[in-house]
């Protein structure tokens, strides 16, 4: 007769002490606010940064935004304020 395999049981961090994901992966936060701001936390760095658009780094990407009148209003160690008109935003 052959033994009975146990399963492993996978532990979630996130569950058992209610910390939010973002904290644990280090996942990238965007609030907009309309079409004319955006807030970007967790971020990594600043990739390029035109009148028309702003690449930004993160732990997963690159997040692009596209649009016209970008001003960085501003920026700390972990977020950013965005201001423009915001027409298009890719991952």
């Amino acid at each position: 007769m052959k033994k009975k395999e146990k399963k492993k049981k996978k532990i979630n961090f996130t569950e058992i002490f209610e910390v939010p994901k973002d904290v644990i992966l280090g996942e990238a936060i965007i609030t907009l606010t309309g079409k004319r701001e955006a807030v970007i936390e967790n971020y990594k760095g600043i990739v390029e940064y035109t009148n028309e658009y702003i690449r930004i780094l993160t732990k997963n990407g690159v997040i692009e935004f596209k649009g016209s009148n970008f001003n960085i209003t501003y920026l700390t160690n972990e977020e950013m304020k965005v201001t423009g008109s915001i027409i298009e935003i890719n991952y």
